[in-house]
């Protein structure tokens, strides 16, 4: 077999269950049942779907700041509750739990890298400020 460089932002990357790992390049319809490694460009929210809340019920997911500062807000658990904002900065990640809504936004241009298993992934729009 051999091996060669892989762009990660070209590049998604599954792990697959039964440890085979597979590059390929991004699709709309992801491999729903492996672990999905992202690394992508974000310059603007709109890269990161910020006006959009997300969640991952069967699985958590890491996000992590590979360069720049970003903002990962997390939806409150409860009516009442204040959004958990985490600020991540170059070098830095955060564990979004199993099945809890989140988001991004940006405070600079960054590179980020998010692990997660897409398989029920679903998208809200954001209401209010």
């Amino acid at each position: 077999m051999t091996v060669v460089p892989i762009d990660l932002f070209a590049s998604s990357i599954h792990l697959r269950q039964g440890g085979t790992i597979h590059a390929r390049k991004p699709a709309k319809d992801p491999d729903q049942d492996a672990w999905q490694l992202t690394a992508f460009h974000a310059k603007t929210d709109a890269d990161v779907h910020a006006d959009h809340w997300e969640i991952h019920p069967e699985a958590e997911k890491i996000v992590s700041c590979l360069i720049g500062k970003i903002r990962l807000y997390l939806r409150p658990e409860l009516p009442g509750q204040e959004e958990e904002v985490i600020r991540l900065t170059a070098g830095t990640a955060a564990i979004v739990p199993r099945g809890r809504w989140h988001r991004i936004e940006l405070d600079v241009p960054s590179n980020i890298l998010t692990i997660t298993l897409p398989h029920g992934t679903r998208l809200q729009k954001r209401t209010g400020p």
